[in-house]
């Protein structure tokens, strides 16, 4: 197994999968209640509540700069909230929940900052450990407000990602975090709204919602983790389980042809399409932070890896020992080329194959550059070693066995639906006025009922 793999004891948990809880505020170890309330050096493991604005001395939203705010579509505004207590004019903004500081809190933010004081419940070894850490390292760097932040999730092992967010979240019904969030970010569009979803969720009974939040290119993050079995519920097959798994629920092999994700987003007319894995955290760092610059829906597929019931799916992509001669990483403008650059992938017509750049025969001028904004070479690429059967469209070439790339595989820009949304009820109030409910209710047939 690799050295990379992420350690099972992340966020305070021990190695049985335990840690030891953080206690309520002004409950510190000695219980003196009123002493730990009164003193600024808590003892360890305590910490005094920060205080929503208005009802501490420092506590209060600060104007330094530091952090930016998404810009929203045109005619869009924050919506106003209750005021804030001790408000003579009820114009300060809404009140904010214990932590919250508003406008970025004044300070740096840090991955801490992040991390909720809930109790981690993966298996130890679990994939998920090392995608959770990664996303709570990138956030600080983001430069959004952190109560601007929002986490939306289905049901699955990935659905328990809002809560171990200290960050604003929606642990939504099976498949339909993709509705949720088009709502969210639909009437709030200043919001940050990222969806956590896994390949059952998002890919059977999430299918339909899934392709409309693609193709209507909602300005949100999709972070898809794919360990081709349904783990939740005990080890059942997924659409992304191969042909011939044996589970609990197709005990004498699969008979379905699975999904492959990057397919399935790059048909819904996906503006962004992407896939790392759990094993890479720098690479997936990266790849987050390139869906989130990105104008639009960022599809993120992640190779996650279910230790307990599909151990190794991915180990010939993700593993020191195999990694650099069956994953090819993708680079925009750069040649394509792997196995330390003695490998590289050209075209013959429309079909991808390996060429040999030590024999002489070949050389980094031959292969193909990669060109993210192509829909014709992503729909190549994404089908690239995703099958490696004989009988595939797409089959091994030679003796040279076909990388899987990793990357961003398209991009593309174009309108979200936000900013559309908006502009047209911005175009239409122009044209109409403002509109009148009470007069739209009373419009037209109407009949009395005695």
């Amino acid at each position: 197994m690799s050295n990379e793999t992420p350690d099972p004891s992340q966020n305070g948990q021990t190695p049985d999968g335990t840690r030891k809880p953080d206690l309520p505020p002004g409950l510190a170890d000695d219980g003196d209640d009123a002493e730990a309330e009164a003193s600024d050096d808590a003892s360890p493991g305590t910490k005094k509540p920060d205080l929503p604005p208005g009802l501490g001395e420092e506590n209060g939203a600060s104007d330094e700069p530091g952090t930016t705010k998404p810009v929203g579509p045109p005619g869009a505004k924050k919506p106003a909230g209750p005021p804030s207590p001790g408000s003579d004019d009820g114009d300060d903004g809404p009140t904010l929940p214990p932590g919250y500081g508003g406008d970025g809190a004044g300070e740096a933010l840090s991955r801490e900052d992040f991390q909720s004081d809930q109790e981690v419940r993966w298996c130890p070894g679990c994939g998920d450990y090392a995608i959770l850490s990664t996303v709570q390292r990138l956030l600080p760097d983001l430069g959004v407000d952190k109560e601007n932040v929002v986490f939306v999730s289905g049901i699955g092992c990935a659905g328990r990602f809002p809560y171990y967010m200290d960050t604003y979240g929606i642990h939504g019904i099976h498949g339909r975090a993709p509705a949720i969030a088009t709502g969210l970010k639909t009437s709030n569009p200043e919001l940050d709204v990222w969806v956590v979803t896994g390949d059952g969720d998002a890919l059977s009974i999430g299918g339909n919602h899934l392709i409309h939040v693609l193709r209507r290119n909602l300005d949100t993050q999709i972070l898809l983790f794919n360990n081709e079995i349904y783990g939740l519920t005990k080890g059942q097959y997924s659409p992304t389980s191969d042909e011939g798994t044996v589970s609990k629920s197709t005990p004498h092999g699969s008979v379905d042809r699975p999904f492959n994700p990057v397919s399935v987003a790059l048909g819904a007319d996906a503006s962004f399409v992407a896939r790392t894995m759990d094993r890479d955290p720098q690479h997936m760092k990266s790849m987050m932070r390139a869906a989130h610059a990105h104008d639009g829906t960022g599809f993120l597929e992640i190779y996650q890896n279910c230790n307990i019931f599909n151990d190794g799916a991915f180990f010939e992509f993700t593993e020191r020992e195999t990694k650099d001669q069956r994953a090819l990483f993708l680079e925009h403008g750069e040649p394509m080329t792997f196995a330390d650059g003695t490998k590289g992938i050209r075209l013959d017509t429309l079909q991808p194959e390996v060429i040999d750049l030590e024999g002489g025969d070949w050389s980094v001028d031959d292969c193909l550059v990669h060109d993210e904004t192509s829909q014709e070479l992503a729909t190549i690429l994404g089908r690239m070693s995703w099958q490696d059967a004989e009988d595939e469209a797409i089959p091994r070439l030679d003796e040279l066995q076909l990388p899987r790339p990793f990357g961003v595989i398209h991009r593309t820009e174009r309108p979200t639906y936000a900013e559309q949304v908006h502009q047209q009820i911005a175009d239409v109030t122009t044209q109409k006025g403002d509109g009148d409910l009470d007069a739209l209710l009373r419009s037209g047939e109407t009949w009395t009922i005695e």
